[in-house]
């Protein structure tokens, strides 16, 4: 690994203002320049654990007065590379910031330190009769979840983490630290400064507290899964419920190859075909009129054994499958690396999105699966690559690149929940064009003159 270049005098300031909380140390700092993306790691020179925003503030400080760059971390799953060190630096590790800081039932959002987990949350609000929706598969922070803009199963009915912070506290690439938002239901008092934050992936400043959406649990919650005879009859279904105004919690597609990853590493026993999990909220009877409505759709597209399950464990059981998924593909070949990548169309696309996609990889030799959010149009490739195979990575790469030109092509995105991060910065200009990226850089210039704040992610380097 390559050695430590950190000034030696700031190192002195950042041991003397962190004591055992700074480190150098090589496992350390692999492990903080690592995530789940196909990338290689490029670890930072050094690894800071902050326990307040003022530590954010005074570590941010003494980095800017050195020029050394500053990455924010949160706990690694990040799978575009968000959280590597192209240019070394500082990894700012804001996991031990994880204290719920208000919980305000009545008005239904929280405030929370950056470092706070979704689970850490749900848990934090069991009796409280409200939950945070926002649910991207892996337990991470939601300080990560803002900057990235996630999503998840979730979104079709509550949206994305934009739709739900309310409100930001924020460390700037000069220290200074800065309050958006409130916690009001609405405002149109100046910029929007918490929607230019949130999806910036930590270039712009870092996010040390966020107040959230709170939002009252379901009276009654149903689950059903039902196979397809094909991708096209699914994703059809999918496209009619949303198109009916049917409001459904969750429709998640996953494809046969998926399936059988899921049932070797779930245990579970589902029929090796093309499938939709659905999930419900509201009263018995709407909950009851959804399904029905759904099950009524998918057996026009021959949809076949609409199964149902309605207690807690057996859901449970099944959304944690669907989470598992990524995890399932990775076994599909051992030793491999996936490369992960999703877009997202408008829902009249999404059949055709997914169709032309599905004859590319036919023109590959590679195993991959396609799932996704698609009650929203958004779907994900698992691209299992061996790391010693560049045949492989070329293959992938031209996989990545086809799906993305074909989205764009489509009125759609490069990325739906995924971020830009390192992997994805060639697609900028063709998705916004010069002219939006040019206004971007001046952002960034204009908050970030020196370049510090996670450099190298998002902004193609020119």
């Amino acid at each position: 690994m390559t050695p430590s270049t950190l000034p030696p005098e700031l190192a002195d300031a950042l041991h003397q203002r962190f004591g055992s909380r700074f480190s150098r140390g090589d496992s350390v700092r692999l492990q903080h320049g690592r995530d789940e993306s196909p990338h290689g790691p490029l670890p930072p020179d050094a690894v800071v654990f902050a326990a307040s925003t003022a530590e954010v503030a005074a570590a941010m400080t003494l980095c800017a007065a050195h020029g050394v760059p500053v990455i924010p971390y949160g706990v690694g799953s990040s799978v575009e590379g968000h959280v590597l060190a192209p240019h070394g630096g500082v990894s700012l590790d804001l996991s031990g910031m994880n204290r719920v800081l208000e919980i305000h039932a009545e008005d239904g959002d929280a405030t929370v330190e950056a470092g706070v987990t979704r689970k850490q949350l749900n848990d934090a609000l069991k009796g409280s009769g409200l939950f945070f929706p926002i649910d991207p598969g892996a337990d991470a922070t939601l300080g990560g979840m803002a900057a990235t803009r996630a999503s998840g199963t979730n979104a079709v009915r509550y949206g994305t983490m934009r739709d739900n912070v309310m409100a930001t506290t924020a460390v700037l690439a000069d220290g200074r630290i800065i309050r958006t938002g409130s916690r009001a239901r609405k405002s149109s008092a100046g910029y929007d400064l918490t929607r230019l934050l949130v999806g910036s992936e930590g270039t712009l400043a870092i996010i040390t507290e966020l107040t959230v959406r709170l939002y009252p649990l379901p009276e009654a919650v149903s689950a059903a899964v039902c196979a397809f005879p094909s991708i096209d009859a699914a994703v059809r279904t999918s496209i009619q419920t949303i198109q009916l105004g049917v409001p459904v919690a969750r429709i998640e597609l996953v494809d046969a190859l998926t399936i059988t990853a899921i049932n070797a590493y779930s245990k579970t026993s589902l029929a090796v075909a093309p499938t939709l999990f659905f999930e419900f909220h509201g009263s018995p009877a709407s909950v009851e009129e959804q399904a029905r409505t759904v099950q009524a759709i998918a057996g026009d597209q021959g949809g076949l054994d609409f199964a149902w399950a309605t207690r807690p464990e057996d859901r449970s059981r099944l959304w944690q499958a669907r989470h598992d998924a990524y995890f399932a593909c990775l076994q599909l070949r051992p030793g491999c690396r996936c490369v992960s990548t999703d877009v997202c169309v408008p829902i009249s696309r999404l059949a055709d999105c997914i169709a032309a996609t599905a004859k590319d990889i036919a023109q590959t030799e590679l195993p991959v699966p396609i799932l996704g959010h698609v009650g929203d149009g958004n779907f994900h490739l698992v691209i299992p690559i061996l790391p010693d195979r560049p045949d492989e990575q070329e293959q992938a790469a031209w996989l990545r690149g086809r799906l993305v030109e074909r989205a764009l092509a489509m009125g759609g995105t490069c990325t739906g929940e995924h971020g830009v991060g390192l992997g994805k910065r060639q697609y900028l200009a063709a998705e916004h064009g010069a002219e939006a990226v040019a206004v971007m850089r001046s952002l960034k210039a204009a908050l970030d003159p020196g370049n510090l704040l996670n450099p190298g992610k998002i902004l193609p380097e020119r």
